[in-house]
This record gives structure tokens, C-alpha cells and sequence, in this order.
């Protein structure tokens, strides 16, 4: 599926409204003046609220599925705004989504 290429400058959220930083792996290939996310590159999120039971249960990393199938930089499919981010507690159970709140708009992918 189509869609716009992320980029180091995407901003993003979890489900529970921590904030998403991406460290880009790479610097060479640009779009829109940033770097393109790669599928393996971390994405860590900090301020997530989210507690089961009382407990704190915060959402830590995004595991990414559904990368581009077609556009490779460096051996490794890069992400899409149509990719799944799906975020994950520190035991690495899923806890939902995540949100993708800015990207850029220029370039596309399949």
C-alpha cells in the first residue's frame, strides 16, 4: 500500500500519549531535508501513563510492521505512514498503535 515516507522530523505518539523520538540509523538518504526511518531503527517513547491494575505498564518501543515492499536504503525496507507502529511495554507486550502526528508530504512509496 502507498504511502508518504517517514522521516526522522515525523512526530508521533503512543496510544496513551507518550512521545515518540526516532533515532534514523542513516544520514545520507534525505527527504523533505531529513533522514528516512528505516523498519529496524529505534523508536523510543517517553511519558506514557498507562498502568494495568495500578501498576505502571508504560509503552517503551514501537515495533514496526508493514514497511515499504519496493524502496530499500541500505539493504532495509523504509517505514511509510501507512506502516503499523505497534508499541510495546518494556516486557514487550503489545499495547496498542501508534499515532502518527506530522510527516512529511512529498515524497511517496510502495
Amino acid at each position: 500500500m502507498p504511502g508518504y515516507v517517514l522521516t526522522a522530523s515525523t512526530s508521533a505518539t503512543c496510544p496513551h500519549g507518550g512521545q515518540v523520538s526516532f533515532v534514523p540509523s542513516q544520514s545520507r538518504v534525505l527527504a523533505d531535508g531529513s533522514p528516512v526511518l528505516l523498519a529496524a531503527d529505534l523508536a523510543t517513547i517517553a511519558g506514557c501513563p498507562f498502568n494495568v491494575s495500578g501498576a505502571p505498564s508504560p509503552c517503551v518501543t514501537i515495533q514496526w510492521l508493514l514497511p515499504s515492499t519496493r524502496v530499500m536504503v541500505q539493504g532495509s525496507p523504509v517505514l511509510l505512514s501507512t506502516s503499523v507502529g505497534l508499541c510495546q511495554a518494556a516486557t514487550q507486550a503489545p499495547q496498542g498503535p501508534a499515532q502518527l502526528v506530522a510527516y512529511q508530504q512529498r515524497v511517496q512509496a510502495t
